[in-house]
């Protein structure tokens, strides 16, 4: 099972999970990492996260029937699946179609006191 996990660092954090991916000295697991909780909420919103649930483990699925699928007009899910090509998060293939290539999703956030 191919899982993709998402959470929020750093630039140093970031650059040193790629700096051991590329040396091999750990495994590389796909990671998605935003710079905020804000940036991140800001990409993954309510109905966005939707789409991805429905885009999960469904192999390439076309806009309309996307739409169907989670119940919303095509323009809406148009507009929300390009802001998540944008980002990253997921593909569009060059028929069109788009793809998340995972099973699953592990989200990882952290809040912790301030001083």
């Amino acid at each position: 099972m191919r899982t993709l996990m998402i959470d929020v660092c750093d630039l140093e954090t970031t650059k040193a999970r790629m700096l051991a991916a590329l040396e091999g000295s750990e495994p590389s697991a796909p990671v998605l990492s935003f710079p905020s909780e804000e940036q991140l909420f800001t990409v993954l919103t309510a109905r966005r996260w939707t789409l991805l649930r429905a885009l999960t483990g469904a192999g390439p699925v076309g806009v309309r029937e996307l739409a169907r699928r989670v119940g919303r007009d095509v323009k809406g899910v148009h507009t929300d699946a390009q802001a998540l090509v944008k980002a990253g998060v997921i593909d569009k293939l060059p028929d069109g179609k788009l793809h998340f290539p995972y099973d699953a999703v592990h989200l990882e956030l952290e809040l912790k006191a301030v001083a």
